[in-house]
This record gives structure tokens, sequence and C-alpha cells, in this order.
């Protein structure tokens, strides 16, 4: 294994999102709850909604393609693929494979990773360590979920939450200053139970009980995950900053992990930032797991919030449970806007 160190820094963003929308509105048709109900808790207005043909894979090929031509970066040339979803196609063979397959990358190694919501932070670091070492010159990260697909329709609390999307970038080495400056992550295993799915894997296979039960959806103690999301956000976003030798005066933006309106406001506060510094787009996309921050980072960069130079923190918790935070210092222009 080489012995190389350098700096992996972000050259390329992407995201895809299902051009169908389900209101607060349309929710109430479903299901015993309420627009004000929903805005008031969530902060969420409206989420996308991918359709019954369309999987992980449809979503993150597109945002693939999106980050790789901002990278100015041919499928033949990507080296390694990393897809973080909790909804993969398939159990096997991974996501990561059938992108692969679906862009013509038949040079890139290709693996999935399960961490929940924090699976793209997960996926960062991950890849950033390949870069760094120099195993690889660049690698294509993507986190996407179809949250749709396993929640459960007549549970209020649960299945207003989320929405599906796809986002995609692009790591390459960068010069020494640059790019991912830091990076911090946890679990804590004994909070699994909080937010899971309970059957479907080896310890509760599939069966007619298992479907008339619905422990194919998500299961989530909604009190419990929002007390260790307000207390994590803040203080895995301070981690990494001391990580980076860097004090929370210094940043210039956070994204955020887009699941509670109050969960942000907290993260917010705790770094003693205004809200015209952090970035959220919750109300119009809900909860998309893996995807949320992202899809946030792509819309972020493009609407020219994110300038070369800025220190942006990009922290996020989930399912597992696990945390989160990577700051970086930005080295893209804002792209042209038409």
């Amino acid at each position: 294994m080489p012995k190389i160190l350098r700096t992996a820094g972000i050259v390329g963003t992407g995201s895809c999102l299902p051009e169908k929308v389900l209101t607060n509105k349309e929710l109430e048709q479903k299901v015993d709850t309420s627009d004000e109900w929903i805005r008031t808790r969530t902060g969420v207005r409206e989420r996308r909604l991918a359709d019954n043909d369309t999987a992980a894979s449809d979503l993150a090929v597109p945002a693939a393609v999106q980050a790789l031509n901002d990278a100015g970066l041919s499928p033949e040339e990507v080296e390694l693929i990393i897809v973080a979803t909790i909804t993969p196609d398939t159990i096997f063979p991974s996501t990561a494979c059938l992108v692969q397959d679906r862009l013509g990358a038949r040079n890139a190694a290709a693996f999935d990773l399960s961490a929940g919501c924090t699976g793209f932070i997960y996926a960062l670091s991950v890849a950033s360590q390949f870069i760094s070492t120099g195993a690889y010159n660049n690698a294509l990260v993507i986190g996407v979920d179809v949250l749709s697909k396993i929640v459960n329709w007549e549970d209020r609390n649960t299945c207003v939450l989320f929405g599906d999307g796809a986002g995609a970038a692009v790591l390459k080495g960068v010069p020494g200053g640059k790019g991912l400056l830091g990076l911090h992550l946890g679990a804590d295993g004994s909070g699994g139970p909080l937010l899971n799915m309970p059957a479907g894997g080896s310890r509760l296979p599939a069966s007619i009980e298992t479907v008339k039960n619905k422990l194919h959806t998500v299961h989530m103690n909604g009190p419990e995950v929002f007390k260790f999301a307000v207390r994590i956000m803040g203080e895995a976003s301070l981690r990494v900053l001391e990580q980076a030798g860097l004090t929370k005066e210094e940043v210039d933006f956070l994204i955020p992990h887009q699941a509670n309106t109050r969960i942000i406001d907290a993260a917010t506060k705790r770094l003693g930032l205004s809200k015209e510094k952090v970035y959220v787009n919750l109300e119009r996309y809900g909860n998309m797991s893996s995807a949320s921050v992202p899809v946030a980072l792509d819309e972020a960069y493009r609407l020219g919030l994110i300038k070369r130079d800025y220190k942006i923190v990009l922290v996020a918790f989930g399912a597992g449970l696990t945390w989160g935070a990577a700051v970086l210092n930005w080295d893209l222009e804002p792209p042209e806007r038409s």
C-alpha cells in the first residue's frame, strides 16, 4: 500500500430528485395528520417521492453523471465508487456495482456503505482515506435513499418525515490547506433499536408474519432520537472543528442533515451562526437520509451561497446510532447560472 499522504477535496457535485411532489395537504388525505401539525413539529411542507418503478440506482446515476461532468471526469477515469444507502436496489449485488455498470465506469472498484442518514459523511471519510494514501486518485461518492419504499404510510409519526433523492460528489487530491481539513465519525450501537427496520435481514427473514406486522418499514422512537440529535449535531460539529484547528468563529457555512428544523436550529445556535450561514431545504424535500447532505451541498454550491476558501461544516446523525461531521476549505468557484 502506498504511503503518500495528501488532502482529498470535492471537485464536483450533482443531485437528482424525483418529479413527484407529495404535499402535507395531500398527506392529510392519507393519514390522520394536518399540514400545521407537520410544519410546526418538523418544518416539512412537501417531499419528493419516487414512482413504483424507480429504485435507488435510478436516482444515483443522474446525480453521478452531473457530478462527473462538473468535475470534468469521464466514467472510464473513475477509480472508486462508494454508494451510501439504506435502501439499495437489492441486498446484493451492491447498488454501487449497478451504478458502475450503468455509468460505464469499468475501471472502478465499487461497494455500498450503510450508516443511515450519516452515510454520505461516512462514505466521504472512507473515500478520502483511499485518496490520501495514494491508493486511488479519485472517487465518486453518492448518497441515495428511496425511503418512501420502506415507510409505513399508516404511521403518521414517521411517514410525514421522509422523502427520496440522491446527491453525489467527486473527490480528488487537492493542494495542501484545501479540501477536507477534518473528519469526525461516531457510533453508539446501544441506540440501534431507537431507529431501525426490524425485518429483512438474517435476524428476521421475510415471512408472511413480518410483512403482515409491517416489520419491513421504518420504526422510530421519535422523542429519544430527537434528544440524541439535538445533542450530537452540535457536539460533532465542535469536535471536527477542534480536529481541524479551527474555531466556530471561522465557520463560513453549515450544511446540516435535513431532519427537523428544531434540530438544525439547535446546531446553528451551538455554533453561533446566523441563519444566513446555514442551508436548509427541509421544507421542500423532507428527510432524504444519506441524500440530505449531498443534495443540500449541491444546491448551495449551484446557488452561489458557498464560495472558494469558505470553511464549510457538514454534519449528520442517523440510524446505528451514528453521527459524523466534516470540515472543508471549499475550492470551487460558484458555477455560472443561466
